[in-house]
């Protein structure tokens, strides 16, 4: 590598990461470093800049906004799949919408929230869960809304566009040929009625929610990359934005456990969150630059 990352000084990598975590609150972990390279050479042609480092440094100097904003993008980390880890799926379906559906089976109505959706496969995956099971939800009204902080990602997930690749990780193959229409260039598109299923918009989970109550909050293998603080303002917005006897979904690796008295783990469907205490945790919120997505 001509001017790979490791000619990237310590001082500005400290900045890069300070950058990232000012704006979308996840830190750039030192163990991320390997992706620098990767994730910001693309931008080197786009920007008209010789080298790495002197992108680095236009980047430091402050004066180009544009700029900035494309390093953040580009250092985000959209990983995801269709029915990402399908057990827990599979344990949502089985207790936890069991349970809300016989608590709302007189309003008849679920909403959803997936935050941190990046490009789409979590709620598409939750809408073809629904549609496989059409006659057992008729007459109910689900509403799914996704949301991201990434304008970039939000658009490819409302195009619902994927890779012969991307459509190939964790979708089975029935799914594959009922929910989705092959497009040139070995891509997939998820069909209209698929689309139509899911709302998608630009959202921090940093900032106040959504309009609530949800009755399912998806936030997965979103918290991760959170300091302590930050990951407990996270749990104070979910829990503002969800019904007192909803479900929340974290990612396989992530828990409440020493975390948030917002959130408990629910006896009645292991695996998965209901609402604790009613106050916001006891803490001095962290200062962020919140993005102007």
């Amino acid at each position: 590598m001509s001017a790979g990352c490791e000619e990237v000084g310590e001082g500005a990598l400290r900045i890069l990461a300070g950058l990232v975590e000012a704006r979308t609150g996840q830190q750039f972990a030192a163990d991320r470093r390997w992706r620098l390279d990767s994730a910001l050479r693309p931008l080197l042609a786009r920007f008209d800049a010789p080298t790495l480092d002197s992108l680095i440094g236009r980047v430091i100097s402050g004066r180009e906004a544009a700029l900035a904003d494309a390093v953040v993008e580009a250092l985000l980390n959209h990983e995801t799949f269709f029915y990402r880890d399908m057990a827990s799926f599979k344990q949502l379906e089985e207790q936890g919408l069991a349970r809300l559906r016989e608590a709302r089976a007189e309003r008849r109505t679920l909403r959803i929230w997936s935050a941190g959706c990046s490009t789409g496969q979590e709620p598409y995956s939750l809408a073809m869960m629904f549609a496989d099971r059409a006659a057992h939800w008729a007459g109910w009204q689900i509403e799914i809304l996704a949301t991201d902080l990434s304008p970039e990602v939000i658009v490819r997930a409302r195009a619902g566009l994927y890779s012969q690749m991307e459509v190939q990780r964790g979708l089975p193959i029935r799914q594959m040929m009922r929910r989705f229409d092959a497009r040139p260039g070995d891509s997939w598109q998820a069909n209209e009625a698929l689309r139509r299923a899911v709302t998608f918009r630009v959202h921090n989970v940093l900032e106040p929610p959504p309009a609530g109550p949800f009755d399912i909050i998806l936030c997965r293998n979103v918290l991760l990359y959170f300091s302590a603080d930050v990951r407990r303002l996270v749990f104070d917005r979910l829990a503002s934005a969800i019904a007192p006897d909803g479900v929340l979904m974290l990612g396989a690796g992530e828990t409440t456990l020493g975390q948030t008295a917002r959130f408990v783990s629910d006896e009645g469907c292991r695996g998965l969150f209901r609402p604790g205490c009613a106050e916001p945790d006891s803490h001095d919120p962290p200062t962020l630059w919140m993005s102007r997505a």
